[in-house]
């Protein structure tokens, strides 16, 4: 009797797990007829089933079916899209999974194919979501998206910015701090992650030291930034350590003599430092080495319109009869000034076509010159910018 009893369990058993392959065997016959809602309610049942749950063909088959719905015009407006396409990365991750150990693959290879293929999706659909949640300021919930998208595509930079911005959106700037230290781990920083290492280590930590530590950083990967170049002597001089300073940025001209950014960021160092002939000097080097460097037309037109403005205040502060003295030539030595600043300027546009401050500036010195025509024209381009 008892011998029966444990045959007649043994039976049932193999019923059972008979019933469970056949559902396997059935959802793999519906995918292939293209009935895929049968296929996806026979595979749904042998995943989860005590005697299937385990079998990498289970697996297999159901991320293949969820990846056909994803995409079918017809049983694709069943599911969401985004959902079905995650479950299928997920069921072909477990799919390589249950075969590690396994001494035959069957279906590990062509699993990782099919995660490959989706991955792009996986991450776009990832990263649309977070992009939804973010424009409706719903920060933890954009950031968990973006995470999620990282994982598809590990070695793209877009994430994990995007992760970051979300985190600060939050104020969890220990996150996006985190976040982006990953990408300078990884060699991937651009200007912007730094820039944003910055942001937090000097206005939410306002730590200075970890400031100068992530501008070394910054300079070694990007030794041609000028922004970085002005942050890390911005920094010195802060702390007193002019000499040094200096000393940092002689050395990087020796290294690198026809760098005209390294002049344009000495002259802008020497104009703190109250030295404004050799500022001049300076920025005149950049526009010698490069007459389209921006910053050395801007501050070379900066420094000479100053000079005529100076000398029309002195004019204009004149009494009638200092005036009827000397007003008229004081005037005249203005404008010989305006006329100097002019051509840096008009190089500056040149080089920045789009940039107001530049516009505003020629708009003033065509205006002291008297060439109404050209000032008219800045000002119309002015209401263009």
């Amino acid at each position: 009797m008892k011998k029966f009893l444990l045959t007649a369990a043994a039976a049932i058993s193999m019923q059972v797990a008979f019933a469970q392959t056949s559902a396997v065997t059935s959802a793999i016959m519906y995918q292939q007829k293209g009935t895929l809602d049968k296929a996806k309610e026979e595979i749904d049942k042998a995943v989860v089933h005590e005697k299937t749950k385990g079998n990498a063909k289970a697996w297999y088959y159901k991320g293949v079916i969820y990846q056909d719905m994803s995409t079918h015009p017809i049983y694709g407006k069943t599911v969401d899209p985004a959902d079905a396409s995650r479950q299928a990365f997920e069921a072909f991750n477990k799919t390589v999974e249950l075969e590690s150990t396994a001494k035959k693959k069957e279906f590990t290879e062509e699993a990782n194919k099919r995660k490959e293929a989706l991955q792009s999706n996986m991450y776009a659909f990832a990263l649309n979501e977070g992009v939804e949640h973010y424009n409706n300021k719903k920060f933890a919930d954009a950031q968990k998206a973006y995470m999620q998208a990282i994982t598809y595509k590990p070695e793209d930079t877009t994430a994990y910015i995007y992760a970051a911005y979300a985190a600060a959106g939050a104020e969890d700037y220990a996150s996006a701090k985190k976040l982006y230290n990953q990408l300078v781990d990884k060699n991937l920083a651009s200007p912007t992650v730094f820039n944003q290492l910055l942001y937090i280590s000097s206005n939410v930590e306002k730590n200075d030291q970890e400031t100068l530590a992530i501008l070394e950083k910054a300079r070694a990967k990007y030794p041609n930034d000028r922004n970085f170049m002005l942050q890390e002597l911005d920094l010195y001089l802060k702390s007193g350590r002019e000499k040094e300073s200096m000393a940092k940025l002689d050395a990087a001209i020796q290294a690198d003599p026809n760098n005209a950014n390294l002049y344009t960021v000495r002259g802008n160092m020497l104009e703190r430092l109250k030295k404004a002939d050799d500022a001049l000097a300076a920025y005149k080097k950049a526009a010698e080495l490069d007459p389209n460097n921006f910053d050395a037309q801007y501050n070379l037109g900066v420094f000479y319109f100053n000079k005529g403005a100076n000398l029309n205040n002195k004019a204009n502060k004149m009494s009638l009869a200092e005036y009827q003295k000397s007003g008229k030539a004081v005037q005249a030595e203005a404008k010989k000034f305006f006329a100097q600043a002019l051509p840096h300027f008009e190089a500056a546009l040149k080089a920045q076509p789009k940039d107001r401050t530049t516009v505003q500036s020629l708009l003033k010195v065509y205006t002291a010159l008297d060439r109404q025509a050209d000032a008219k024209r800045m000002d119309t381009l002015l209401q263009q910018l």
